[in-house]
């Protein structure tokens, strides 16, 4: 693999979000399919996606000994926040670190790029001190060395995303939503995946600051549609570790 910088952050910038609001709707493929064509008329295509307006996010997920990630995401506990490394096409072009934070209904994302060494050294336990050259990094370090913060799970998903600027709104279309532990093939084009949602059932969120425009509600309100706390990241390894926890 090539070591290439990301070219949508500055070398070594550590980026932080205000909080917004995030909605998500688990659909069918119909469902989706309508929401879409109204909606591309209203948004912009992200130019991320281009040329297909399709891309691939591939995330691995990380928890301590205790799984308390999972079970503050079970019990619904506020705030929590999750550690993901995130890369796009299956490729090292672009490898971000991400902290998610959620608290009172909002959430946070704070990033920084990654190099394919200080990635494949955290993936393979081997995440040094000097490696922690960012804020987020030394947040990561602290609790991997002191709380036992591993690599757990790898989410990946094809997604179909538009913006808004009215609003700063961010909708997207996850498909084909799958799963692995095998964390050591994370950059592996063929990794085999589990599905965790049924056939024909897709995932819908809708992210926006302070208020989300009328006319894109309306043209997302089909009537059927219901709100729902769905986590990728839990369904993920609740699916992927049979039986439970041990």
């Amino acid at each position: 693999m090539m070591l290439q910088r990301n070219p949508w952050f500055p070398s070594c910038q550590e980026r932080a979000e205000t909080y917004r609001h995030e909605l998500k709707y688990l659909c069918s493929e119909g469902e989706l399919q309508l929401i879409l064509g109204r909606i591309r008329h209203l948004c912009q295509r992200d130019p991320h996606a281009a040329p297909r307006g399709i891309y691939r996010i591939r995330s691995v997920y990380f928890d301590d000994p205790d799984n308390s990630c999972f079970y503050e995401n079970e019990n619904g506990t506020d705030p929590r926040e999750k550690f993901r490394i995130r890369i796009y096409n299956v490729s090292d072009a672009r490898i971000t670190l991400e902290c998610k934070r959620k608290e009172h209904a909002m959430t946070q994302k704070t990033s920084c790029p990654l190099t394919t060494d200080q990635c494949r050294r955290i993936l393979e336990g081997d995440f040094r001190q000097e490696d922690a050259d960012t804020a987020l990094l030394r947040k990561l370090y602290a609790q991997y060395s002191q709380s036992g913060l591993r690599p757990k799970v790898i989410v990946d998903y094809q997604r179909t995303p538009f913006v808004c600027r009215a609003g700063n709104v961010r909708i997207t279309f996850d498909r084909s939503i799958g799963s692995s532990t095998c964390i050591s093939r994370f950059f592996d084009p063929g990794l085999p995946l589990r599905p965790i949602l049924p056939v024909e059932k897709q995932i819908l969120e809708v992210k926006y600051d302070a208020f989300l425009p009328d006319y894109l509600y309306s043209a997302m309100n089909l009537g059927s549609l219901r709100q729902t706390t769905f986590s990728k990241y839990y369904l993920c390894r609740k699916i992927t570790v049979p039986g439970g926890f041990q």
